[in-house]
Formats: C-alpha cells, sequence, structure tokens
C-alpha cells in the first residue's frame, strides 16, 4: 500500500441559510506516515560548506554520521569525493563536516594526499572515498573515527582513520586487499564491543558475471581487518543459495542493518541488486544466523513482489546505463510508524530525477505500505533537477536539532560536483 497525500471531505452547514448557501470543503490531509520539517542542500557556497569542488569531484558520493568529532554536542558527517583531483586525477578526497544543529555547515575539513595530514600515496583512479563509514572510537582516545574504501586495484585498501578533534588525521591503519564499491557500519554484530563493517562489491563475479557479492568485515582492537573471520555472502557463497543472475550486482552501494525483525534471534540485514530485473532493481532482506553470520532465509523486494507496488521504469538512461536502480542505496530508518518493526529508507536513484522511498515492514520482512520522496511526493518540495540522481547514497543522521526530529542524508548529483540532501522528518 501506497501513503498518499489524500483530501478530507468536509460538509459546512450554515445556520439560517438557504440549501444552495452550504458547501462541501476539500481540506488537503497527510497520510505520510511522518510529517516533512524542510531541508537543507549543501554544495559548493551553500549552507556554510566553504570547499572548493570542480565538475566531476562526485562530492557526497558517499556519506555517514560519525558522531561529535569537535566536541561542541552537535552530530558531524563524513563525506567522500571519490573523484577529486588531489595528487592525481580520481585519487579522491573526504570531507569531515562540522555541522550546526540547524543542518548547515559550521566548517570543514578536507582529507586527501594534500590536506589533513593523510601520509598515503594515492594514484590515478584509486577513488579513495568511495565508500566512507563511521565507525565509533576505535582508538579509545575519545574522538570518533571512519573507514575509508579505496576499491581499485592494484592498490585497493579499506583505511580505518583516527581522527583529530578538527578533523585531521591522527594516524590510520591501512588494510590492503579489501575491494569496497562501497561501505555501511552495521553496528556490533559478533559482540566484541567494536562496530563492523559491510564491503560492498557489486562488480563480483563470484556466482557468475556481475552478481556481486558483500564481505562482512571484523576489525580488531588495532583497527586491523580479521581476514580469516571475513564472511562472504554471494550467489556461492554464505548461504544465499538461488534467486541472483549475470548483471543484478548484488550489494549495492550500502547496506543497512535493521536489527530482529521477527524475534527469532537472527538480524536482519538489507542488501541492494540495483541492476535486478533489468535495471529497475530489487532490495533482499537477509537473516543471518546470529552465530555463523550466513543467511537463513531471504525475501526479496521489488516490483510487483511482497507489497511493494510502484512502477520502476527499465529505459536507457543518459549516462548508458538501465532502469531506475532500486535499492542502489539505502539505511536503516529506525521504527517510523510506531508499529514496534523497524523501517527501511532505500532509492531509486536514476527513477526520472530520483526517488526515495521510506518501507515500511512487517514483521515477515514484506513492505506493509511505502512513501515516496521526489519533487511531487513526500513533502518536502526539494525541486531536484532532471535526472539529478537523488538518493544515489542515504545515510541515517537521528535527532540533530536535538528536538525530536529525524535527520537523513541523500547524496545526489552523481556527475557534476555533487550535492547532499539532509531532510527532516517527524514520525507520527
Amino acid at each position: 500500500m501506497i501513503r498518499k497525500i489524500g483530501v478530507l471531505l468536509i460538509s459546512l452547514v450554515c445556520i439560517n441559510c438557504s440549501k444552495e448557501d452550504n458547501i462541501t470543503a476539500k481540506i488537503p490531509i497527510s497520510t505520510l506516515s511522518y510529517l516533512p520539517e524542510g531541508f537543507i542542500t549543501i554544495n559548493e557556497g551553500s549552507a556554510g560548506f566553504s570547499a572548493n569542488l570542480e565538475s566531476g569531484d562526485r562530492f557526497g558520493r558517499d556519506h555517514d554520521k560519525i558522531g561529535d568529532v569537535n566536541g561542541d554536542g552537535v552530530i558531524d558527517f563524513v563525506l567522500g569525493a571519490r573523484s577529486d583531483d588531489d595528487g592525481a586525477t580520481d585519487a579522491g578526497a573526504v570531507y569531515i563536516l562540522f555541522m550546526n544543529s540547524d543542518g548547515s555547515v559550521q566548517s570543514n575539513q578536507k582529507i586527501s594526499v594534500l590536506e589533513g595530514g593523510f601520509s598515503d600515496t594515492l594514484n590515478t583512479g584509486n577513488f579513495f572515498g568511495y565508500g566512507v563509514a563511521g565507525i565509533g572510537d576505535y582508538d579509545a582516545d575519545g574522538i570518533p573515527d571512519i573507514a575509508v574504501a579505496s576499491p581499485v586495484p592494484p592498490n585497493n585498501a579499506l583505511y580505518v582513520i583516527h581522527l583529530n578533534s578538527d578533523g585531521t588525521v591522527k594516524d590510520y591503519v591501512k588494510n590492503e586487499n579489501i575491494i569496497a564499491n562501497g561501505l555501511s557500519a552495521i553496528g556490533d554484530l559478533n559482540g566484541d564491543g567494536r562496530i563492523d563493517l559491510v564491503a560492498c562489491n557489486p562488480g563480483s563475479d563470484n556466482g557468475g558475471s556481475n552478481r556481486g557479492a558483500i564481505d562482512i568485515l571484523f576489525l580488531n582492537s588495532a583497527s586491523q581487518v580479521e581476514y580469516s573471520n571475513t564472511i562472504t555472502i554471494s550467489s556461492t557463497q554464505g548461504g544465499f543459495g538461488v534467486g541472483l543472475e549475470d548483471g543484478d550486482q548484488f550489494g549495492g552501494r550500502e547496506v543497512a542493518m535493521l536489527g530482529d525483525l521477527d524475534n527469532d534471534g537472527n538480524k536482519e540485514l538489507a542488501v541492494g541488486a540495483f541492476m535486478s530485473d533489468g535495471g529497475k532493481g530489487a532490495v533482499w532482506i537477509l537473516s543471518l544466523d546470529n552465530i555463523t553470520y550466513n543467511v537463513v532465509s531471504k525475501v526479496k523486494i521489488a516490483e510487483g513482489i511482497n507489497g511493494f507496488t510502484d512502477t520502476l521504469v527499465s529505459d536507457e538512461n543518459p549516462n548508458g546505463t538501465f532502469g531506475a536502480n532500486f535499492g542502489h542505496a539505502m539505511c536503516a530508518a529506525g521504527d517510523i510508524d510506531g508499529d514496534g518493526i523497524p523501517d527501511l529508507i532505500t532509492g531509486a536513484n536514476q527513477q526520472y530525477e530520483g526517488w526515495g522511498y521510506v518501507l515500511y515492514l512487517n514483521e515477515d520482512k514484506t513492505v506493509k505500505a511505502y512513501d515516496k520522496i521526489n519533487n511531487t511526493e513526500g513533502g518536502f518540495n526539494i525541486n531536484l533537477p532532471e535526472e539529478g540522481r537523488f538518493s544515489r547514497s542515504i545515510s541515517y543522521v537521528g535527532d540533530l536539532k536535538g528536538d525530536g526530529s529525524v535527520a537523513i542524508n541523500f547524496g545526489g548529483g552523481a556527475g557534476g560536483t555533487g550535492t547532499l540532501y539532509t531532510l527532516f522528518l517527524r514520525p507520527q
């Protein structure tokens, strides 16, 4: 069931008037499960962001909250700009954004081979910042840290960067030979007190051409990946079984840890396959065994399947790809509709200007209802540009303002400098 803006018909009866004087008023009502409370657009020269961006930098290609880095009581952000040219063409960079509670930027710090104290060598096409994640305080110095992916072989690596309070690099650990064309923090899956990561590899040929895969990464107290404990989930590993086809690009660019939807002791992980069904895309909800972390059951959400009824485009896009790319990015959203079941925010970034979706889930991992966020739906009136690829990246912020509202970050503008949209909503 899709939720829409409806119309409430109210009869207004005039006392001592003629029959013709009585009228029926049409009053718009919202059937959304949230109240939209505005948005902030962050790019070069707007909302306090002072860095100089160049066309093609892809600022906001990935992003995440990282906690309060500078100690002012406000959540701060990390954003990737994987095609920044500091040091070499497409070497990549990341930005630490120190935020104000209204969603504007107080100040920003760039990290690249030329700025921010990062001393490793990045070469042409390394795409440092393709994936980023806030990982909590890994080195126990009271300042939250970040993970940054540089996915292109032969220099592909996952960097765990320990930050100073000004957003510069204190030190870092380079974990080599990890391909992460997307990166997500998934909380402490194995109970060791440290946040775990998922590296997305939608181009993996494991089981077939571009079928895709994800790697669940556990890190030790020294910020090193425990390679021997890595769990790979694909069409041939990790218990996934049948369901993926060549070209599906399972893994997407982000995943979402939903928690235990059905109270069976196993946590549910949402993973996209954005080129599934001819590019229309799909989301898989995986139930992970609480000991082996292999898949014990799964549910596919796609056009006409398991409660998702929207029509997704399958036409060729101007960039030569096909389809809406539903499930390209996502984040866990908490319980927005108040039914006790966590919800999921995902997107179809090539559905016209790019559409966001709030999926309200059932315990059985199917879709109960959904809201759409675009130029005409969802209540935000963002005025997105045509083919703006809104929702190409998505991350959950939480209560940035400190007033009980929820902030969600959406990336857009994939082919230009890049843009971050922070949307504020209040669960009803």
